[in-house]
């Protein structure tokens, strides 16, 4: 491939919680559009960086990216469904006159690895360890079940598992450009994350460890573990952060959902250890909590599902999932709401 990146201005979708102010743009032009709410839309952030985004960022709508540098480009993540990652392909491919030659999955959920298998043949997919088997033998992908309304369709897509797998770091070079795919050192949203750091342009793609404006969820990872993996990723100093789940983040914007970020865990922390001491179910000491500031956040059943992950690791056992969703589900009044 010999074309130059076509580093044409994306738009933004209003759809997410927070969308950039009027009069800027993450390149640091100054005719950013923002769209009608509802619409994903490819962000070009830095030139060659891209975001995409996808409102509202609640259950299955996750964010995917890609770095494009000369004739490389690295897909980070693809979308829960069929349809969503042809669109995001699609418009990648229309942005950037790309076919992807590697790609990475941040961690092993559906929301960012579904839609794999709609990357090309020749593309090679890279993942961590415990996320590759993860993804191996999720049951998800062959139907979801109704814990959510409606029930998603995944459309036609079937299980693609990495090529390539990390441990702990490994750097992608692009051309002359770095991107350093990392491991947190333990587990946080899940056991087998990755983050995806662009030195250069200091662009970090943090997954599922980061969610804009929207409760975050570590049922599958650990509560202590992702709230060092905070500090961890503020160690980076991003200027622009990608995160998982919701708006990209610049600026002041950084700091503050980091901060929140750490606050809730701490709110998680101290729900599951008073819950314990008063003999409480997960279910029961989620309801005595007083979410405060993140009453607001979409998806607050996820404290249900937090504290299930906090009550397991306490006791030493497996988590329940089926229990744990069941909690949730009974927590939020009924199936949980997705868009997807």
């Amino acid at each position: 491939m010999s074309q130059k990146t076509n580093h044409r201005r994306e738009k933004l979708s209003a759809g997410c919680q927070k969308p950039a102010a009027a009069g800027t743009n993450l390149t640091g032009m100054s005719d950013m559009t923002v769209f009608a709410k509802g619409q994903a839309e490819l962000v070009e952030v830095r030139p060659g960086v891209h975001a995409w985004v996808q409102p509202d960022g609640s259950w299955w709508l996750n964010n995917a990216g890609a770095v494009t540098i000369g004739t490389a480009q690295l897909v980070i993540d693809t979308c829960a469904t069929a349809t969503r990652a042809r669109r995001f392909l699609e418009a990648l491919g229309e942005a950037t006159g790309m076919t992807p030659k590697l790609a990475v999955n941040t961690h092993q959920h559906g929301d960012h690895t579904y839609g794999n298998s709609l990357l090309p043949g020749t593309t090679v997919l890279i993942g961590q360890e415990k996320m590759r088997e993860g993804l191996r033998v999720d049951p998800i992908i062959d139907g979801c079940p109704p814990f959510w309304s409606p029930v998603p369709d995944w459309g036609d897509v079937e299980r693609r598992l990495p090529d390539v797998t990390v441990d702990d770091a490994l750097t992608v070079h692009l051309g002359d450009r770095r991107v350093e795919l990392r491991h947190p050192g333990g587990p946080a949203h899940t056991t087998g994350d990755l983050i995806a750091w662009v030195p250069h342009e200091r662009v970090l793609f943090t997954g599922d460890l980061v969610f804009s404006g929207l409760t975050p969820l570590v049922f599958m990872g650990s509560v202590p573990g992702a709230l060092a993996a905070i500090d961890w990723l503020a160690g980076f100093g991003p200027e622009v952060l990608v995160p998982g789940h919701g708006p990209v983040l610049t600026g002041d914007d950084i700091g503050r959902v980091l901060d929140e970020h750490r606050r809730y865990y701490r709110l998680v922390l101290q729900a599951g250890a008073d819950g314990i001491t008063r003999g409480r179910s997960a279910l029961d000491a989620a309801r005595a909590v007083d979410l405060g500031e993140f009453a607001g956040w979409a998806d607050a059943e996820r404290v249900v599902l937090n504290l299930h992950r906090y009550y397991a690791d306490h006791h030493g056992t497996e988590l329940d999932l089926i229990a744990a969703f069941s909690d949730a589900v009974t927590y939020h009044g009924g199936p949980l709401t997705t868009h997807v």
